[in-house]
């Protein structure tokens, strides 16, 4: 084949991906709006700490239960139809949001919006993983995580310096933006193949490699692939989930997204305003939490830039030590200061920088990586359904830790809170050391071959080769 452009594989993987960046503008908003509606009533009725604590939490319930759902949804109807058709609820949930008039509009303004999000952290990373040359693969797969934490960023800014129904206007256009600009992306040709539309997926490869790409050796492998996906005997989902390659890769792909979500991340974003300003440290919670997220979004780009380069596990293993040491001293700042009032006046640095830190090693690691990993490990007869039940485990963990953080931070205290993760952290890196292994540069059939211990797969087992 010859070289085309990469180009195209960027812009669609981007385009797909600015569905997270919806979701990250979700996240972000909580945490600079809690005290305009919970202290100054922006939206026109009393709304407790409690109320807000589910405010917050619903938007991950709502991703946690419609992960499983959308996995049929996309086989069925196709990746790119299915994120265009996020569309309208989408709207729906921030309808709700903007004219919120009690609570229980609010509650299910959040649940809409997290059911949606949810919907695109399954379908963007698996469409991505399909569009692109496998030397890619790892970049444009990570483009993910860079939306999402860019849209946290997003919610952020305008939460700093904008009244709250300006807040919600700016976030409510942004699914508007992603229809307008994915509507011309092409759909994934491993999918058109799949369901046996090779014209469309000719069309569709010669697109995403340029039009003066040779694609004849490639979509004559993806071709090949398809056909012997779509000879063979249809089997059951529930036994395909039950093949040990699969149930190995299912272990990985769970506990990757679980460890990504105990380790607090989630509950540093909801709550970081709140958070530094319990530290005294002289910057307003607004302040911080715009480092954080710029110190995200920096982050991220460089686990972009280096995820093909370094490999997946290396970026785990640096990730989970350093989220680990800077856990342990948040603990011990707010430890010391519980015990020990005013003695820590002159260290409100140590949280703001040590949360810093753990974002920023984070970034690299457990926050791209997991997402990365889940749409690399499995076969195409189950990776649709296998990803979505990854998906599931990282939403309901995060719903998890955000409606549990501030109970535990009010009832054993921030410091043994902080120390919870830290020893989640440190397991995170023993599993990552002994039992992740390294997909970097491999093709899906070499994947396979890896999970089922250097032993030959079989087709007809449902696996199969890499498909760009």
């Amino acid at each position: 084949m010859s070289k085309g452009s990469v180009l195209p594989q960027y812009i669609a993987g981007l385009s797909a991906s600015f569905g997270a960046l919806c979701m990250g503008a979700s996240i972000g908003w909580s945490s600079p709006v809690e005290k305009k509606i919970t202290e100054s009533f922006d939206y026109g009725f009393e709304i407790s700490s409690s109320q807000f604590s589910w405010v917050s939490s619903l938007l991950t319930l709502g991703a946690t239960v419609i992960c499983i759902p959308i996995g049929f949804a996309i086989d069925w109807i196709g990746r790119r139809p299915t994120m265009l058709a996020l569309i309208p609820p989408y709207m729906v949930g921030w309808v709700l949001m903007l004219f919120a008039n009690n609570v229980t509009m609010l509650y299910f303004g959040r649940f809409i919006l997290g059911m949606c999000g949810g919907a695109f952290c399954v379908t963007a990373p698996m469409y991505c993983t399909e569009i692109c040359q496998t030397a890619l693969r790892g970049t444009i797969g990570a483009f993910f995580q860079l939306l999402i934490v860019s849209g946290v960023f997003y919610g952020y800014l305008v939460g700093a310096f904008l009244p709250l129904l300006t807040i919600n206007i700016l976030c409510a256009i942004l699914p508007l933006i992603f229809a307008t600009i994915h509507f011309f992306m092409p759909e994934s040709p491993v999918y058109l193949a799949m369901k046996g539309r090779n014209e469309d997926a000719a069309k569709s490869l010669q697109w995403l490699r340029g039009k003066n790409a040779n694609i004849d050796d490639e979509l004559k492998e993806i071709m090949e692939e398809s056909q012997k996906q779509i000879d063979m005997p249809k089997v059951n989902i529930l036994s395909a989930l039950r093949r040990p390659i699969v149930l190995k890769g299912l272990g990985i792909a769970v506990l990757l997204q679980v460890f990504q979500q105990w380790t607090g991340i989630n509950a540093i974003l909801f709550y970081s305003t709140s958070i530094f300003e319990d530290t005294g440290s002289g910057l307003t919670g607004t302040d911080s939490t715009l480092i954080i997220g710029f110190a995200q979004v920096t982050s991220t780009l460089v686990g972009v830039a280096i995820v093909d380069k370094a490999g997946r596990r290396i970026l785990l293993l640096i990730s989970g030590i350093l989220m680990a040491v800077t856990t342990a001293l948040m603990g011990v700042y707010f430890q010391l200061s519980e015990s020990n009032p005013g003695s820590m006046d002159d260290f409100g640095w140590l949280p703001i920088s040590s949360i810093c830190i753990f974002i920023v090693f984070f970034s690299i690691g457990f926050g791209p990586v997991p997402w990365l990993v889940m749409a690399e490990l499995f076969s195409e007869d189950v990776k649709s359904v296998a990803g979505s039940i990854a998906g599931t485990s990282n939403w309901l963990s995060a719903f998890m830790v955000t409606l549990l953080f501030p109970i535990l931070k009010n009832s054993i205290g921030p410091g043994p809170t902080f120390w919870i993760f830290t020893v989640i952290a440190v397991l995170a890196f023993l599993y990552s050391l002994f039992f992740v292994p390294e997909t970097k540069g491999k093709t899906i059939i070499e994947i396979q071959e890896m999970l089922s211990g250097g032993k030959s797969v079989n087709n007809s087992s449902g696996a199969d080769k890499e498909q760009t």
